[in-house]
């Protein structure tokens, strides 16, 4: 109840829409009701009392009531579903929003199909059950005016009929636990095998350049298998309430025959009665038969429910801390005062007391062993993770004191897996900016030494250049995030291998670019080719999340033993 009454609160802006269409619904059970009740006087006043003046007047009245109910009908369903539709895009909307929201940190430990089931999967099942909720109040109202119609009738039998309506209840609510349980079970499946097919596309080149297909058949059959399981018991429990419905309705008919047969023999009651008494038990029944079909995809819901805002709520405990100070770093120092770090998933301490200081303009290049932690370092500046201990400062002020966006918006990243976005090229190198500079744009391109490539391009600028960039090479990937840096023009660069998919030629012109990009920016460069960096204005030797030495190239020559073990690992020994 908790879950329904807070997906409840998505419908709330829609209330009247919702109560229109509940009063639709009560005109559809009366409808029914009527129907019911009909059947006496067709019987008893023209089939027995032979009243030809009757057909016309009946007649009549039954097609008002099938037209009306008609158009309730519509407008119950009609207004039920927009309204319905608008709270699911509500829902979706919110649970995109938390989504982008969370920090770095929460994506490193949750699976992408996890998350792409919970947007569609799970969404799509609460979307999918809204006709099934709409039918099942629908139901619940004819039951209880064809109730009435039978309390009308015969007031003693429709007291027994009363008592005789928990038994259909309680089977329709333990058959939906049993099927609220296997359908959530099925969800959690979903998300692993959407996770499985993320990987499979994303790394098709991996898994075939390994010839390993049928391992991952198997993998992607054993996932799916599991699903299936899971599914049958689901659709066991679902299609078992058809047989319970079918006895017990049985039963009813047969109490029904043996009193009112038994009544109408006796004189006590006339057959219209009688038949008009089936008619609305018998017109019971199938409405029953839709509660429990639509229970079950109601359940499926919850379950659906109980995971997106599982979600949703999962986000409060990744909420920033964020300042209200707005961040300008132009002629800023940068300084990390006795930072340590550890990722919340571990205890092992990935930064150990990082203290360093770099100046308006500087260029700062870190370099160090696979692991020494480089790019954890750069990502403490942007806020992707936080400090576990210690502080990061710009121009004095610690950096969770500004507001996020305004952190951001002052240091560009280009990272050594690039990502680029399914749309143009205009789109990717503006990215962030709600107009397109277009001259800005080609300036970008051209001092990143893109523009030739573009050029060359079906629709040039307007070219889309397909998911992640896939239509364009390494090299021209890489050219069009820098390129990307270079319109963003921020006071602060992270670079994270920039050119390391780079082919020596190009290498060497984007690295002038990059120059050129770098004046009057304080820079903070990650480079395992130390050609790149000889000649930053200081480099930081990182060991085992240490800093081991500062200095210059020539420094750091004499006094860092791992500095000159990786420099007589690309350039021989030292003469």
């Amino acid at each position: 109840m908790k879950k329904i009454k807070r997906v409840w609160g998505y419908f709330k802006d829609y209330k009247y829409q919702l109560v229109l269409s509940f009063i639709f619904s009560l005109i559809v059970a009366a409808s029914n009701g009527a129907s019911a009740y009909y059947i006496k006087p067709v019987i008893d006043e023209i089939f027995i009392k032979k009243e030809k003046s009757m057909i016309i007047i009946l007649v009549v009245t039954i097609i008002l009531i099938y037209l009306i109910k008609g158009i309730a009908r519509f407008y119950q369903n009609y207004l039920m579903r927009t309204s319905s539709q608008k709270a699911i895009k509500k829902i979706r909307d919110e649970l995109y929003d938390k989504i982008i929201s969370l920090p770095i940190s929460f994506f490193n430990e949750t699976s992408t199909g996890m998350l792409m089931s919970r947007v569609t999967y799970d969404v799509g099942l609460i979307q999918s059950s809204i006709p099934s909720f709409i039918a099942m109040i629908r139901e619940i109202f004819s039951i209880t005016g064809l109730a009435f119609v039978v309390l009308y009738q015969d007031l003693y039998f429709g007291l027994i009929a009363i008592f005789i309506l928990p038994f259909f209840v309680l089977p329709v609510v333990a058959l939906g636990k049993k099927i609220k349980k296997y359908s959530k079970r099925g969800q959690s499946t979903i998300g692993d095998i959407s996770s499985l097919l993320n990987e499979t596309i994303r790394g098709i080149k991996v898994i075939k350049s390994f010839t390993n297909e049928e391992n991952e058949k198997i993998r992607f059959r054993q996932n799916n298998e599991k699903f299936l399981k899971q599914d049958m018991k689901a659709t066991f429990y679902n299609e078992l309430g058809s047989p319970i419905m079918e006895l017990l309705g049985a039963f009813v008919i047969a109490v029904v025959l043996i009193y009112g047969g038994n009544k109408v023999i006796s004189g006590e009651s006339t057959p219209g009665t009688f038949f008009s008494l089936m008619a609305a038990i018998a017109m019971m029944y199938d409405p029953f038969k839709r509660i429990n079909n639509s229970n079950s995809t109601i359940q499926a819901a919850i379950g659906a429910a109980e995971r997106i805002f599982e979600l949703i709520d999962k986000y409060e405990s990744y909420r920033y801390t964020e300042g209200t100070d707005i961040c300008e770093a132009w002629g800023k120092d940068i300084e990390f005062k006795n930072v340590n770090f550890s990722y919340v998933s571990s205890d092992k301490t990935v930064l150990k007391n990082i203290n360093l200081k770099i100046n308006p303009g500087e260029t700062f290049a870190i370099v160090g062993h696979s692991g020494s932690g480089k790019s954890t370092l750069v990502s403490l500046l942007p806020r992707f993770y936080d400090v576990t201990d210690g502080e990061i400062t710009i121009g004095g002020k610690n950096i969770q004191s500004f507001t996020i966006k305004s952190l951001r918006s002052q240091i560009a990243f280009v990272n050594q897996e690039i990502f680029l976005f399914n749309e143009s090229i205009n789109f990717n190198i503006s990215y962030g900016d709600d107009k397109i500079d277009e001259k800005k744009v080609i300036e970008a391109a051209k001092a990143a030494y893109a523009h030739d490539f573009i050029m060359e391009m079906p629709q040039k600028y307007d070219t889309k250049i397909g998911e992640l960039g896939l239509k364009l090479s390494g090299g021209q990937r890489q050219r069009l995030a820098i390129a990307r840096a270079i319109y963003k023009n921020p006071p602060i660069l992270i670079l994270d291998e920039a050119t390391s998919a780079l082919d020596t030629e190009s290498e060497k012109i984007v690295q002038e670019a990059l120059y050129n990009l770098m004046k009057g920016k304080t820079s903070l460069v990650i480079a395992h080719r130390l050609s790149t960096i000889l000649n930053a204005d200081k480099i930081v030797v990182m060991n085992e999340g240490s800093i081991e030495a500062i200095g210059k190239h020539e420094e750091l020559l004499e006094i860092s033993k791992h500095y000159r073990k990786l420099y007589t690992m690309q350039f021989g020994e030292i003469n």
